[in-house]
Order: C-alpha cells, then sequence, then structure tokens
C-alpha cells in the first residue's frame, strides 16, 4: 500500500513564485487550468494571465471597487455554476482557502488569500468562445482580499470603468472625439480582426462626419456605461446641430438594418431627445426603409455630392 506524503503546512507569501509543478506535488489542484480544486488540501488555487486573457475579452484583474474581477472556466458555451467555477463560489462553506496566482505555467507567482465577496460574488458579462466563436455569458467573481496588497487598476476595462466611477449608481454618458476608435468589441472579443464590414462602417462614420464638420456642425460620439453594466457602449456618430444620432453598417442587408435598429434603441435610451438614423454605403430596398420608417428611423447614404435620406423632409 503506497503512503501518501503528509501535505506540509502552507507558507507562501504573497509576492512569492513557485513552480506550479510543485505547488501540486505538495497541496495536490489540477495542473493545467485556471482552476484547481485540491482534493489533498483544504485549497481552492486560481490562476490567472492577464495579458492572454485580455486577448480573449477577459479582463481578470484589480478593478477600481478594490477587489480582485476573475473569469470563471468554460471555454464554449454560456459558463455555468459547476466545478470549478463551483469551487470558488463555494470555497467558505467547504472550509477551502481561494489562492490566487499570477502566471498559469511553470513559475507562478502567488498574489495572497481571497474569499468571494459576500454581498455580490459574481457577476455576468459578455466574452467569446475560445478561438474567437460566438459571444458567451461569462461568469466573472469578485474577489476580496484577506492578504494580497490592493493593487491599480491595470487592464484596460478597469482603467475605464474607474475614470467613470464618480458616479457609479447612475448611467453614464461621455462624449468622445469623432476619431476615437474605441468599440464594444475592444472590451468583449478584443482579439478579433475587424470585418470588412467593420472597415467599411468605420470609412462610412469618418467621412459623414467630414462632411457635416464642412456645414459647421459639431460632431462627437458617446461612451455609455448603463448603471451596473460592467462593459461600455460606444455610439458611431452624433450630431450635435440636429441632434441625430447615427449608427453605421457596412452592408446594405436585412440582418445589418434590424441590427442596427436595435443599437439604436439601446443607445437612444441615453440620448432620448435624439433623431436617429441608420447610415448605409447605398441606398437599402423599399421594404428595409419602410421596417426603418416603422421604428422612427432615417436612413441616409451617400451619393454624389452629398447624402441621400429617406424622408424628404429631412436634411443633413
Amino acid at each position: 500500500m503506497t503512503i501518501s506524503a503528509p501535505t506540509p503546512a502552507w507558507t507562501l507569501k504573497p509576492g512569492q513564485q513557485i513552480e506550479r509543478k510543485k505547488l501540486h506535488e505538495d497541496f495536490g489542484g489540477r495542473t493545467q487550468g485556471g482552476i484547481g480544486p485540491s482534493s489533498r488540501s483544504d485549497n481552492v488555487f486560481v490562476f490567472t494571465d492577464p495579458i492572454a486573457g485580455e486577448k480573449h475579452g477577459y479582463f481578470d484583474g484589480w478593478m477600481p471597487d478594490g477587489l480582485f474581477h476573475y473569469s470563471g472556466e468554460g471555454q464554449y458555451g454560456d459558463q455555468r455554476m459547476v466545478s470549478g467555477n463551483a469551487s470558488i463560489l463555494n470555497h467558505k462553506q467547504d472550509g477551502r482557502a481561494l489562492r490566487v496566482f499570477q502566471g498559469a505555467r511553470g513559475t507562478v507567482t502567488y498574489l495572497g488569500g481571497f474569499d468571494v465577496d459576500d454581498k455580490e460574488p459574481w457577476y455576468e458579462a459578455d466574452a467569446p468562445e475560445s478561438g474567437g466563436g460566438a459571444i458567451r455569458r461569462v461568469i466573472v467573481f469578485r474577489l476580496r482580499p484577506i492578504d494580497a496588497a490592493v493593487q491599480p487598476p491595470q487592464t484596460s476595462l478597469a482603467r475605464l470603468l474607474d475614470a467613470a466611477n464618480d458616479n457609479p449608481n447612475e448611467d453614464q454618458v461621455q462624449e468622445l472625439a469623432l476619431e476615437q476608435q474605441l468599440t464594444e468589441r475592444t472590451f468583449v472579443n478584443p482579439d478579433r480582426e475587424p470585418y470588412e464590414a467593420e472597415r467599411r462602417e468605420s470609412t462610412l462614420v469618418q467621412a459623414l462626419g467630414d462632411y457635416l464638420r464642412g456645414k459647421n456642425h459639431k460632431v462627437s460620439r458617446h461612451q455609455v456605461l448603463p448603471k451596473g453594466e460592467t462593459r461600455p457602449l460606444f455610439t458611431d456618430l452624433y450630431d450635435h446641430n440636429l441632434k441625430l444620432l447615427i449608427e453605421a453598417k457596412g452592408s446594405v442587408t436585412r440582418e445589418n438594418v434590424r441590427m442596427a435598429i436595435g443599437q439604436l434603441a439601446d443607445y437612444g435610451r441615453f440620448l432620448p431627445d435624439a433623431t436617429r438614423a441608420i447610415l448605409l454605403p447605398s441606398k437599402p430596398r423599399q421594404d428595409l426603409i419602410d421596417l426603418a420608417h416603422s421604428q422612427k428611423i432615417v436612413v441616409v447614404w451617400p451619393v454624389k455630392g452629398g447624402y441621400g435620406v429617406s424622408q424628404p423632409d429631412f436634411e443633413l
């Protein structure tokens, strides 16, 4: 009969390093993956790689609330509160310490012990499936440090939220320069290359912005952070003179018109006085114009020397 060596006492301090292989030899837990509950010791090990994670829409790290936010496991489909995710959520009632490490392979750095937050242990966010697949629901845990030193926000999302953190209980709408090329995908699937249609959208927006500026109109776009949300929204273009909110699409298809209608409905909640318009690369079919008009939305497209509009009484 083989007798297992006794589990050593935990002596690792925050900031110290250890080979992940050695960690698991001494204390058990999974040797791969981000979450490693141990059957040999009262520990749940969590491994985070912020640089690699951010490329896949996982913004793990310190947030403006002073807590460490950590994305759950599950590469495909909506994440569920099972397996490693459940071991994090239930670590206190299971009598297990939650220990977080920076790095996932080779030598890892111990950040310290954490507890899931009692009031709001986790929330939902959007991220792509592994390999840049469909957008799905992911679980993000809010971890409260026990002996870890709180660090300032470091990920691009954390810094953005920190800058917009003055009134966390209110919807936050901030004006941005039209040329600031932030998009919602930057904070959901930042590693994905833009589609050709998205490049056309950007070209359409910049051209319309130049046209409107040539008529002495003030143009910009907006960053919107709805109350309670953790990912920002970004409008395409706003004309202050016309109070016109514009969503651009790079292709004249029913799918794109439907998507634009939904986005304008979403953004329009935060700019309620704005007229809504869809910017397309050419004039769409009449039924798509009728669809937009049914939602009180104007359609705009470039023509030689200016822009065509779907309503004769509306002028840019």
